[in-house]
């Protein structure tokens, strides 16, 4: 496939928030598909994944699941690979030491990149490393590009737990935005810019979760209004 030859050639050319990076693997799946005719997804992240700090029920993954049942598509809750603290590196691991090898999902969601930044691992290391899990992700999507959705890095600076290094980690956040931005475009998958969202934070409390770090279940509600459309859209052909 075109997209996969991009990615091998970015792995060969290419050289959080909490630090919690030996986390156990997190594969979760509430639901037991009803019908053939119900459609499988598979989210894979971090903590901005499993929605660290609120409930379930608010994370994006399950808040696109709803949104998405609202308007007529049938989806199965997500399978979640993600854990709080975890670098590219680790989700990487985990998503070889899970049993979802051999699986295949109707559409994929892939936001990873923060831990990386928050403990100071290097960008050419990340390029690589997130070439090598988006590879994965269009893998699980059957192939298909088109059902592959990588959301940006939300910027944590802007938060009560960035004490006001936002003028330091914003620009960090962008230049490792930068990469899994141009690796997306490159290999056709959908890209969606959810760090301007993230930045309201600094002007609105309500969008921090009760940890003063993570996205509340309001901000997320924002990523999925502007990532539903594209989902549902792809998904109805």
């Amino acid at each position: 496939m075109k997209a996969l030859e991009i990615i091998f050639i970015a792995l060969t050319t290419l050289s959080g928030c909490t630090k919690k990076a030996d986390s156990p693997i997190a594969v979760t799946n509430t639901t037991t598909m009803a019908t053939t005719d119900t459609l499988t997804y598979l989210a894979l992240g971090d903590s901005y994944t499993i929605g660290e700090a609120v409930p379930q029920i608010q994370s994006f993954p399950y808040q696109l699941k709803n949104l998405l049942i609202s308007y007529g598509v049938t989806v199965g809750s997500p399978t979640i690979i993600a854990t709080t603290g975890w670098t590219t590196d680790n989700l990487i691991n985990a998503i070889a030491q899970s049993n979802i090898h051999a699986k295949t999902y109707d559409f994929v969601t892939l936001l990873i990149g923060v831990n990386d930044q928050y403990q100071g691992l290097s960008q050419a290391n990340y390029s690589i490393k997130f070439a090598q899990v988006l590879a994965t992700a269009i893998t699980f999507a059957k192939g298909d590009t088109s059902r592959v959705f990588v959301l940006s890095i939300p910027d944590w600076g802007v938060t009560p737990y960035g004490a006001g290094q936002d003028s330091v980690i914003g620009p960090q956040i962008d230049q490792f935005n930068a990469i899994n931005k141009s690796i997306s475009l490159q290999a056709g998958v959908h890209y969606l810019d959810i760090t301007p969202i993230s930045r309201q934070a600094a002007t609105d409390p309500t969008l921090v979760a009760p940890d003063g770090l993570h996205p509340s279940g309001k901000m997320y509600g924002l990523w999925v209004n502007l990532l539903e459309p594209l989902v549902k859209a792809r998904l109805s052909k």
